[in-house]
């Protein structure tokens, strides 16, 4: 049994979130740099996660890291879960949904505000709500 509150099979999670979603938030996608609806967005507002609406970051805690992807310095704290990510050949730091175990993205260690962090976020993980 899965440790999250949220808990569907496969397919119903396949056939809520439609292709896409499912690609990145289920089997752990990652959507092409600089092509994501929330890349640019600054307005006042929270994100949430795309699978179960769980809330994630505040839109003050966004900001512009050119890596191509929305980046935060900080989660809400006890909304995200940590996990180390061996895959491609390096270790980093994945980013989960702690409601449901959605992949958000990644956070490292290289942030340049006063957290030092930088949340890595695709915009298909996220809805985002004014």
């Amino acid at each position: 049994m899965s440790k999250y509150p949220i808990q569907k099979t496969e397919a119903q999670w396949k056939e809520e979130l439609g292709e896409s979603r499912y690609k990145i938030l289920r089997e752990k996608g990652t959507e092409r740099p600089f092509t994501g609806d929330y890349n640019l967005t600054y307005e006042d507002g929270t994100y949430a996660c795309g699978a179960c609406k769980n809330t994630l970051f505040e839109s003050n805690s966004k900001f512009d890291s050119g890596c191509g992807w929305p980046s935060f310095d900080q989660s809400i704290p006890g909304h995200v879960e940590y996990v180390v990510d061996k895959t491609l050949g390096m270790e980093r730091t994945e980013i989960l949904c702690s409601n449901c175990g959605s992949h958000l993205g990644h956070v490292f260690n290289d942030g340049p505000t006063k957290s030092g962090q930088r949340y890595c976020v695709n915009s298909l993980s996220v809805d985002f709500k004014k």
